[in-house]
């Protein structure tokens, strides 16, 4: 077989190789997943469900989570749209500050917040002279999970901000309208479906926070332990509360996924965040 021959069995060969890869792929994801859901009887990981251990790491989960996601969206959106409005000197270093938590272990993230707020850390002292005592309470969770899913919505919400057409901006400050109000009334509305994408991937990681989560708040039932630790700690004790609990966030995770993916503009969305990431990189 001629040069040309053998390149025409390469490309006849090509598309197989590509599906056998794509069900590799999807086969090496998936099933492990669906095991979860095949190792008992769902009505066995139903009645898991409804163990105190369960139900109590579900509303500390939602909760915290809610409470959490709540300051992310306050604080994160205007922080985002003075990020993506204004170009200065060092801007790239404090995207990048934002970011850092993104890509640190989660053990680091957790470790930095103890070291900060704990009876020992930086300001431990401080806030225990007045009474207060953050690590190892409920608002350590909340502080945890600010910390290493707040990030996400941050990077979101400005690459969504920097999508409004600049113009925009100006014809209403030209019309007469003042910062706030651009912001309020122009910005915001514009740039919704790209901050509602950005706040379901943050709520999404909060839900799921581990590592930080349990180096500054503890596993403790009731108060500080979220789904994610009740599945730790129900491995050696009741392996299908263990299951039941992954199961419930493999349902969550899926629901905000599927209900991202559907938001009008997503592919705009994550096209433009993507392309903002490398712009503040090359800034």
């Amino acid at each position: 077989m001629d040069g040309r021959g053998v390149r025409r069995a390469v490309g006849r060969l090509f598309p197989i190789v590509l599906l056998l890869t794509l069900a590799l792929a999807l086969a090496y994801v998936v099933v492990p997943l669906v095991a979860i859901f095949l190792h008992v009887p769902l009505r066995e990981l139903f009645a898991a469900l409804k163990s105190d251990v369960a139900v109590d790491a579900l509303i500390v989960t939602a909760k915290t989570s809610l409470i959490s996601q709540a300051f992310i969206l306050s604080v994160g959106t205007p922080a985002a749209y003075a990020l993506a409005t204004r170009r200065f000197r060092g801007r790239s270093v404090l995207v990048t500050l934002f970011e850092l938590p993104i890509v640190l272990p989660p053990a680091v993230a957790g470790i930095a917040l103890l070291v900060t707020f704990g009876r020992l850390g930086l300001l431990g002292g401080t806030l225990d002279a007045a009474g207060i005592s953050i690590g190892f309470t409920q608002a350590a969770v909340v502080m945890a999970v600010i910390f290493v899913a707040g990030p996400f919505y941050v990077r979101g919400a400005i690459a969504a901000f920097e999508a409004v057409d600049p113009t925009l901006l100006a014809a209403s400050r030209t019309l007469g309208a003042g910062p706030g109000r651009t912001f309020r009334r122009v910005a915001l509305p514009l740039a919704r479906s790209g901050l509602a994408a950005a706040a379901a991937i943050s709520f999404a990681r909060g839900v799921g926070e581990f590592g930080a989560t349990l180096f500054f708040a503890g596993s403790l039932q009731g108060v500080t332990q979220t789904l994610s630790l009740g599945i730790y700690a129900q491995l050696d004790v009741d392996f299908n509360v263990a299951l039941a609990l992954s199961a419930m966030l493999v349902v969550i995770s899926a629901v905000v996924l599927f209900g991202i993916k559907f938001m009008p503009s997503w592919t705009r969305f994550v096209s433009t965040s993507l392309s903002g990431s490398a712009h503040s990189t090359s800034s």
